[in-house]
């Protein structure tokens, strides 16, 4: 072979080898250089050994004889699957929960673990069923928050050896059997009819009371009133015997004096010139003749400054008796008493409509209360036989001894 072929073979290999070089180094400088993002971290080993952490950004590790494993360092959400327990009084549940972590030591969690997700999930499954055993039915239905912090303090302790912490459990349903779920509706159904029942009777019993405190306030306002009306209409009777009794009076004396008239009238036609007059008719005749229009006795009468018909005046002690100067005040007790004001009611009628009555409608305990002390014998009831007795008996009693007896002494001195 001559030498020009094979300088000619030996010129078109070097391209070849040359191309293949420079793939050789771009491959070694890709495997050498490790591209770390800013929220992770990454465990270098050379030959299987462990070597160090990776920070985030370039690294230069030996080419082909190196592994990276790439961990996490932000807060990660593991869902716990759904798990069977029983209770501590044998009541069947199931639950299931999500457990937060964080990567706080990346080399324990890859040198004192293998595959740390998995092993905090399983741990957070059997540390729930665990929870939730020792625990009754009620509790586990009510008591989240303390749940969740049994499982998490169950858990800080192993997950610190592997460098994880646990930042949060929450339990995201806790359902019972479905037996346990109906008799659970039925118990709360039962709970609810004997409320509505409790408060229904409540709602009776305090308009009871409330219907009996108006008629209560009704009786008295009628008794109050009957009252009143018994006390007038017995004034009313005492001022008219009185002033039937000055009409009477005054009537007899004229009538006496007419026949008395008649008598003189009569002993003037006799033959006698002497005559004896009774001094009861000499003084009846004088006291007419004060009520003669145009007569001596009647001018004298006007003169001294007396009244022609002082029989038909009462004095301070029959109207005192009479109770004449109180009739205006009586009947303003009785306007005063009668007197509603409708708006209130109005008010009151909306709030209790509203349910706002919490000021207007006391307990009923209290008015029951009041009610028996109102109702007790010793205390002194309104309208009651007293009051009423008392007003007629003086009214009646007072007026007709003091109608008689002012008019004997009166026609005795006259």
């Amino acid at each position: 072979m001559s030498p020009a072929p094979v300088l000619q073979s030996v010129g078109g290999a070097l391209p070849i080898v040359a191309v293949l070089l420079l793939l050789l180094a771009v491959v070694v400088v890709y495997k050498s250089v490790e591209i770390v993002n800013a929220y992770e971290k990454r465990a270098l080993t050379v030959f299987g050994e462990y070597r160090k952490l990776l920070e985030p950004g370039i690294n230069i590790v030996p080419p082909f004889v190196s592994k990276t494993y790439a961990f996490d360092m932000r807060t990660q959400t593991l869902d716990v699957p759904r798990q069977e327990a029983i209770t501590r009084d044998n009541s069947p549940v199931t639950a299931d929960a999500v457990v937060y972590i964080k990567v706080m030591d990346a080399k324990k969690a890859f040198l004192e673990v293998d595959n740390y997700k998995k092993a905090v999930s399983n741990l957070a499954q059997t540390t729930l069923r665990a929870v939730l055993g020792d625990m009754e039915l009620d509790d586990t239905l009510n008591k989240r928050q303390e749940i969740n912090a049994k499982i998490r303090k169950e858990l800080d302790e192993p997950t610190d050896e592997w460098g994880i912490r646990v930042e949060s459990v929450e339990v995201r349903e806790v359902n019972p059997s479905k037996d346990v779920q109906q008799a659970m509706e039925q118990q709360t159904s039962a709970e609810r009819k004997r409320r509505a029942m409790i408060l229904e009777a409540q709602g009776e019993r305090r308009s009871a009371i409330e219907q009996a405190q108006g008629e209560k306030q009704s009786d008295i306002v009628r008794a109050q009133g009957k009252k009143q009306s018994q006390i007038l209409e017995a004034q009313g009777d005492a001022i008219s015997t009185v002033l039937r009794a000055k009409s009477a009076e005054s009537m007899g004396e004229r009538a006496i004096i007419d026949k008395g008239m008649e008598t003189l009238e009569n002993i003037g036609q006799g033959e006698s010139t002497t005559f004896v007059m009774p001094q009861e008719l000499t003084s009846l005749v004088g006291r007419y003749g004060k009520h003669l229009s145009g007569g001596d006795v009647s001018d004298m009468a006007k003169a001294n400054g007396e009244s022609e018909l002082d029989s038909l005046d009462f004095d301070s002690e029959t109207r005192e008796l009479l109770g004449l100067d109180d009739i205006e005040e009586i009947l303003g007790q009785i306007d005063q008493e009668a007197e509603v004001d409708v708006e209130e009611m109005e008010q009151e009628a909306q709030a209790i409509k509203e349910g706002n009555d919490a000021t207007n409608i006391r307990d009923p305990d209290e008015v029951i209360q009041e009610m028996d002390a109102e109702m007790d014998p010793s205390g002194s009831p309104v309208g009651g036989p007293g009051g009423d007795g008392t007003g007629g008996g003086s009214a009646d009693g007072s007026s007709g001894g003091s109608a008689d007896g002012e008019r004997e002494p009166e026609t005795e001195t006259e």
